[in-house]
Parts: structure tokens; sequence; C-alpha cells
């Protein structure tokens, strides 16, 4: 065809003179929600057809550690000897998912977390009924339950009662993103979708204010596809499109590891707002700095450039990557003592290298750059807590209260640009309903157009609160009603 098309730019029905090919219901992208939105659409009656960018479906999840947030008493939680309520994890969730959380979203994914589960273990989806009890960014053996936040961390320790709620698909390390869309893209094919890969979708095609197709390339030319009921865009978030994280997302530019693949790039996203989707939540995202393991480190105290701790060192090493982005142009250390130098004889797993050392406190503080007063102020305070088990102030756990009174000492260099892992990806997407219908910027829904994973907003909404495995858990299970309201549309 003649039209050349871009996401922000959808195409008039008019100028459309051929239809390459036609289905009940459209859905671009072929990650975690992308095919559960197949598999429900199918299910719901309805002839899909999958239009993946990749020469291969899968997507950012397939990529992923494959966690799962998961909780209310599933039968894994159970098996592993743990009582866990709905009505915790929604407290939780919603708290974790900050300011501009999605109450009505929160809602629903936690009170048919049971059914989800129930749901994946149908689609094939293998959980070892094993509890791993460290704190490590997966479990790296086959075990299926793990915690994978700030559950047990103050603030949101104080809010509700604590549980491990992170499900991986059973698999050695961290590689649980393979078998889950080994399983959901056979269960896609299985119900008889047409699953075509290197189909890049450019933008939408519309009659009127109505969504009604697609133009997509494939084997290198553009080609109209009909949709009867309607275009569910899963196409991945933005976070490898520079201009798109300047201009909406600044603070993740300063991260240095773009967590996704290269089709991330916002298309799915600016396709929906082209149709006159709203987009909300885009300045947020994931951010990740991971400072354990070795669990050692959970024992060290973290301090900035003044040379005092600005938080509790137990936390979720998103919310320390989100505290530290927060703060452009400062320098943050972690301190360790002689106890725990046997970690110097390993690679930190975040990358941190080695930026001082000191036979005293005084010594380090003069190889940091630090207020050497400051700094051993600070050390005196809080080897005080530990020696009292509380820490008033920053609100640590006892169980990693531990003093650093054993000289010499060490620190890691944590400051962004020095060589530290700064994990980023983004949150913000399509205003939708719980139910995947886009909203425009009234809050009218845009006809035939649904969204899910990262093209919508979802559940995970700041760095701050995030726990690993809420993205995969939203965008499986939104994607599936995404999926299934376009299906049901008439």
């Amino acid at each position: 065809m003649a039209i050349t098309a871009t996401p922000d730019n959808p195409i008039p029905l008019a100028a459309v003179t051929e239809w390459h090919a036609t289905a009940d219901v459209i859905v671009v992208g072929g990650g975690g929600a992308g095919t559960c939105a197949a598999i429900e659409a199918a299910d719901a009656g309805a002839d899909v057809l999958l239009l993946e960018a990749a020469s291969e479906a899968g997507g950012s999840t397939a990529l992923a550690g494959g966690l799962i947030y998961l909780g209310g008493g599933t039968p894994t939680q159970s098996a592993c000897g743990f009582d866990d309520d709905v009505e915790d994890m929604y407290a939780y969730l919603l708290a974790a998912a900050g300011p501009d959380a999605d109450a009505a979203k929160v809602r629903l994914y936690c009170d048919n977390s049971l059914e989800h589960y129930a749901w994946l273990v149908g689609q094939g989806v293998e959980f070892k009924p094993e509890y791993y009890p460290g704190k490590h960014v997966n479990t790296p053996n086959e075990a299926a339950l793990m915690t994978t936040g700030n559950e047990d961390a103050w603030p949101y320790s104080a809010i509700a009662k604590a549980a491990p709620r992170g499900h991986k698909p059973r698999i050695k390390g961290d590689h649980g993103g393979i078998p889950l869309m080994e399983n959901l893209l056979r269960s896609t094919r299985e119900r008889g979708v047409r699953v075509t890969c290197d189909a890049r979708v450019l933008t939408a095609i519309m009659d009127g204010g109505e969504v009604v197709g697609v133009v997509a390339r494939i084997d290198g030319s553009e080609r109209c596809i009909r949709a009867r009921r309607g275009v569910v865009l899963c196409a991945g978030g933005f976070i490898m499109n520079e201009d798109m994280v300047a201009r909406y997302a600044p603070r993740l530019a300063r991260g240095n590891y773009p967590n996704g693949n290269p089709n991330d790039n916002g298309s799915g996203i600016r396709i929906g707002i082209g149709a006159g989707g709203a987009a909300v939540n885009m300045h947020e995202g994931f951010i990740c700095t991971p400072f354990y393991p070795p669990r050692q480190f959970l024992e060290s105290i973290i301090v900035d450039e003044s040379g005092q701790r600005f938080i509790n060192e137990d936390v979720y090493h998103g919310r320390l990557g989100s505290a530290i982005l927060d703060r452009p142009g400062g320098r943050f250390y972690l301190v360790i003592d002689s106890r725990h130098f046997d970690v110097l004889d390993r690679p930190p797993f975040g990358g941190y290298p080695v930026a001082g050392t000191g036979e005293t406190i005084d010594e380090l503080a003069a190889e940091l750059a630090l207020p050497p007063a400051t700094l051993a102020a600070t050390l005196e305070r809080y080897n005080d807590c530990a020696a009292r088990g509380e820490d008033p102030v920053q609100h640590k756990h006892p169980k990693y209260l531990v003093a650093l009174d054993r000289p010499p000492y060490a620190a890691f260099d944590l400051t962004p640009g020095n060589g530290a892992i700064y994990a980023v990806m983004t949150f913000g997407g399509l205003d939708t309903l719980p139910t995947g219908e886009v909203l425009d910027a009234h809050g009218g829904v845009i006809p035939g157009l649904y969204a899910a994973g990262r093209n919508s907003a979802g559940i995970p909404r700041c760095a701050e609160g995030y726990a690993s495995g809420m993205s995969i858990g939203d965008a499986t299970f939104f994607g599936r009603l995404a999926g299934r309201s376009a299906a049901r549309r008439s």
C-alpha cells in the first residue's frame, strides 16, 4: 500500500484499499501479557491473530527471572507452611504501588490471586513447593517460593502481615521466564491462535473514533489487518526509547542497565495515544541496584557523602536504587568490617568496586573523602543500636542489626556512574479499566482498543515499593482480562 504508517498517526478506514488478513481479535506483542490475552480471547470463542515484532515470541517475560507475585494462601504457600490472607496481600500491594496506585486493579488482582495461580497451573506452569529463606534476587535453586520485596522491611512491615509471595516457575536459577513462556506459548498455539513473528505493528486503523485494525510491516511490506472485535496492545514498555525516557522519565535515564528487550521501544503506547488514549504514570519505573547477595551486605551500613545513613539496609534493592537515583549528584557507600571481608574475594553481585579500606574508621573516611567525625558518630550510633537490638531512626530489622566493631573496614562504591548496576524499566502506559479497555483523557472508552502489560499502567506504579513478581503477575492477569474483554465485544 502507498500509506506510510507511524505509531502516532492512525490510518483512517477510508484509506484502506485491501485487507491482508482479518481476525476477531488482534493481539500486538507475544510476551506474558500478549499470550495470556490470546489464550483468553480464544477460549471466549474468538479467532485470534497474535503479531510479534521479533523473530520469536516471548518478549521481556522470557528474559526475566520469572517471579510472579501471588498470595492469599496459594497451594505453594500452604505446602511450605505459610498462612496468607488476601487482605494482608491487598494492604501490602496497595502501599507498595505508591501514591498513584490504582486501587481497583490492586483489589481485583488480590481477590483473584488464587484463581490466577490455578489458571497458570492449568497452562502447565509448575511451582515446586519449596521455600527459599534467603535474601536474593531469585531462588538460586528450583524452589518456587520466596520473599521478593519489602514485606519484612519498614515501613511496609508495619502496614500488613508479611508473607512470601514470589512464585517462580520450576527451573534452576534465575531463568523462570523461560518455562513460563514455553507453557504460555504452547497453550496459545494449542488453541489455534495464529502467531505471526517478524510482524511489526506500526499504527492503528480507525473508523471515526473506533479502532478497527492495524497496519503491520510483514515481509518488508505495510499490510492492513482487520479486527472485527478489538485490538489488544501488549507490546512492552519504552525503556529502549531514549527520547521517550528523556521526555517522560528522566530519572530512569540515570540508570545504566535498561531492563528489557530491543522492542521495548514504546510503540504500543504511542499507537494507543495516537488512537486517542491517555497515558498515565509515565514518569515512573523500576530501579534496581542489587546490593545483595551475599546476605552479609544486609548487615552493613549504607552512607551518603555526608557520612550518614539514610535508609534501612534490609530493604529490597529496588527501594535502595530508587532512593539513590532520587538524589542526583550524591555519593553512596556500603561499609563493612573484617567480619565480612570474605566478600572481597568474590565479585559483588551489583558490580560495586571497592572504594576504600582503613585500619580505622578515620582512615576509611579519609579514603572516601567523608567527614571523619560524622562517619565515626554514625558508626557509633549504629553499633549502639545493634547492641540494643533496635534501630529507632532507620528501623532496620533486628535480625540484620549486627555491630560493625571489628576493624579494619572496607567500603563498596554504590555511586551511579562508578561501576554499580542500576537496572531500570518503565511503569507508565495507557490508562485502562481493570478489564483492559483503553481510556481517553476524559475517562471515556476508546472503542475496540485494549491494553495490558507494560503498554498500560497496571499494579506496579513506583520504584520505592516494587517487589519482584508484580510486573509479570500484573501482565499475565490483566492480559487475560483484556483478551477476554476484546473477544466478548460485539
